[in-house]
């Protein structure tokens, strides 16, 4: 399996989006902290890690954590909004230091609608600055997405951007937008859509990618809305396969153990052929309708049999099909029976970050700046992050 864990290198960010799941926290790494996250993961013989944020170029130690990860033999990539990557010597200093993937988050080509989403002017030409500095440095580039009420009805207009401007990017990644934490949960009238409003425009960028032999996967988007590309949602290919994920969360939460991948399902969800390898609504905000789920009729089995034997997919673990169906058919058994469920905040592994006086006076600080950004952008702030027993500062 192609276990690939996640490591909040911090948690705050030079932008302020109003639909952030994961805003500022006291909660600060170094070096040491984040190499034990690392050994963890080579111990349970995870192939790769993902380093994200907040922002995770704003830490200074970011190089020497990328080289330490790439030494240990994981595949390590970044997630990140491409303010100090369109730097070409911050991307080659990332490229010598073993960074093989930049997930490169653009939300929307127009600007203006971009710029709202960031709450900040001037970020689009700068990531799109980002994504030809880390092609240039040798650092593969993927396009990451958030469908947002702003966004839903446009997704095929970036596709199209991108194979016009950007030619060398092959991979994209849509993430339906999580309204269950952070400032995506008190925006959610400003930010959060209905399913229906993405259908049109996601079919057509999904359309345009599979025509032109680009790949993409689709987080958080149930089945009955992407169904001719049901293969690449990011749920269905976990389920099938029995993988896990590891997310190493900078706050409170600390570290999340997820080894299944169902949500929210409706009535008429029984009714339907992909049930058992459908995420679902991610619906733990209680921001979807769950009334928008519709059952469908394909087979099951010629999904899966693309999943397993996917050439480009490095995860294939079955040696045949009637494996894998024996496989499935007992982890479907211990889910109903309870059984092997690790789901949730995992004990006594390494801990994640620290607080201490310093971060807290820093996050006080950027609590303040983060309160006036939030009366000049009309969104409402996240509750405040700090541990229970931590004192006002």
């Amino acid at each position: 399996m192609a276990n690939i864990g996640y490591i909040q290198v911090v948690r705050h960010c030079n932008h302020f989006c109003g639909f952030c799941s994961n805003p500022s926290t006291p909660y600060v790494h170094t070096f040491d902290t984040m190499r034990a996250l690392v050994d963890d993961f080579v111990a349970r013989d995870y192939f790769g890690v993902i380093l994200t944020g907040g922002e995770p170029t704003l830490h200074p130690e970011l190089p020497r954590i990328t080289e330490y990860a790439r030494e240990q033999g994981l595949h390590v990539r970044l997630i990140t909004n491409g303010t100090r990557l369109a730097e070409p010597e911050f991307a080659r200093r990332l490229a010598s230091a073993g960074l093989q993937l930049a997930h490169v988050s653009v939300y929307s080509v127009r600007p203006e609608v971009e710029a709202k989403l960031r709450g900040i002017e001037g970020t689009l030409e700068r990531a799109f600055h980002a994504i030809d500095a880390a092609h240039l440095a040798g650092i593969e580039v993927n396009i990451n997405c958030v469908i947002n009420r702003l966004n839903a009805d446009h997704l095929d207009e970036n596709i199209r951007h991108f194979i016009s401007h950007h030619p060398h990017v092959k991979h994209f990644v849509w993430n339906n937008l999580d309204p269950s934490m952070g400032r995506a949960e008190v925006n959610q009238d400003e930010f959060l859509h209905r399913l229906r409003d993405f259908e049109v425009s996601l079919q057509r960028a999904l359309l345009l990618l599979f025509e032109s032999g680009r790949t993409f996967r689709v987080e958080k988007v149930p089945l009955c809305y992407m169904t001719e590309f049901a293969w690449a949602s990011t749920e269905t290919r976990k389920i099938v396969k029995g993988e896990e994920r590891i997310v190493h969360f900078l706050d409170a939460k600390q570290t999340i153990r997820q080894t299944r991948f169902e949500h929210v399902y409706s009535p008429a969800c029984d009714h339907c052929s992909l049930r058992t390898i459908c995420g679902g609504l991610f619906d733990r905000g209680d921001g979807y309708d769950p009334a928008e789920l519709a059952p469908v009729f394909v087979s099951r089995d010629a999904i899966v049999k693309r999943i397993l034997f996917d050439k480009t997919d490095p995860s294939a673990r079955f040696e045949s099909f009637d494996a894998w169906r024996r496989d499935f058919d007992e982890r479907c058994r211990e889910s109903e029976q309870g059984a092997g469920v690790v789901d949730g905040p995992q004990q006594g592994g390494p801990p994640v970050g620290f607080v201490n006086e310093d971060s807290l006076r820093r996050y006080a600080g950027r609590r303040q700046a983060e309160a006036r950004r939030a009366e000049q952008s009309g969104v409402s702030l996240e509750p405040d992050a700090r541990p229970p027993d931590a004192s006002e500062t």
